[in-house]
């Protein structure tokens, strides 16, 4: 199949080729660090493709913008958190695996836009706070590596869950960027087989349309890499909130 017939099968109009290429430049911005925009993306092609299905087109260009974010940013990788979380998250996972494969297309919607809310104001409630203070409990840990695990199967929204604990925990930029490239890569990777072969939300299909938009995704990553150079870790902080709630906002009145 061509990439023309590729295109035509799809059925899209030019406004939407337009939506999806600023998705997935958004998503190279994303994983170079410029964190909260990931819920934006989310947004673009559930409007396009639905819900459930713009989940499965989203996650192979995930894992390939998560191989350059690991290569770039590996040294600044904190392996004791990376530990410590992901066996929360596989069993996370697991359970999204279980709901999202019943959950009506409406009910899917309702779960993102939950999720995303209640991160938002756990995140600015985090914020207002103002405390120095990092938190040492086991629990925080593990539930949060939990829900982390859980939306990012529902919806690949595990984005404001991450950054609360990542956030809490103040890691100066590139830390926080280095720790989230690997715990991201290690966590889509072993996601892919339950959307290939349960959900079928990935497919040779969807996978050719991936191939198709990986130049917008290495321009956003090198872009946005150019552009976190020039950010300072406080005003990193809030740009993260800002936009997404920006994001949550947007997906919730959808």
């Amino acid at each position: 199949m061509t990439y023309i017939e590729i295109i035509q099968s799809y059925q899209l109009t030019a406004l939407q080729w337009v939506a999806i290429g600023l998705a997935v430049f958004l998503l190279g911005l994303s994983k170079s660090g410029i964190k909260g925009i990931g819920i934006i993306i989310v947004v673009i092609l559930a409007f396009v493709f639905g819900e459930k299905a713009s989940t499965g087109i989203l996650l192979p260009m995930l894992i390939f913008a998560d191989i350059f974010a690991v290569v770039y940013y590996n040294k600044h990788a904190q392996w004791h958190i990376i530990k410590k979380l992901i066996p929360w998250m596989i069993v996370g996972v697991l359970v999204g695996v279980w709901i999202g494969n019943d959950v009506s297309e409406i009910l899917f919607k309702r779960l993102m836009a939950v999720i995303i809310i209640a991160s938002v104001i756990i995140m600015f409630f985090t914020e207002i706070r103002n405390s120095t203070k990092v938190p040492t409990n086991k629990w925080f840990a593990y539930i949060t590596g939990f829900l982390a695990g859980f939306t990012t199967m529902i919806g690949n929204l595990a984005g404001p869950i991450s950054n609360i604990y990542f956030l809490a925990m103040r890691f100066p930029k590139n830390e926080f960027i280095g720790t989230a490239a690997w715990l991201f890569f290690i966590i889509n990777v072993f996601k892919l087989p339950f959307h290939f072969f349960v959900w079928k939300t990935v497919s040779l299909e969807t996978l050719a349309l991936n191939t198709i938009l990986i130049p917008m995704v290495l321009a956003g990553f090198f872009v946005g890499v150019t552009i976190v150079k020039r950010i300072s870790n406080l005003n990193y902080r809030r740009f993260i909130l800002i936009v997404t709630a920006i994001g949550g906002i947007v997906l919730f009145f959808r």
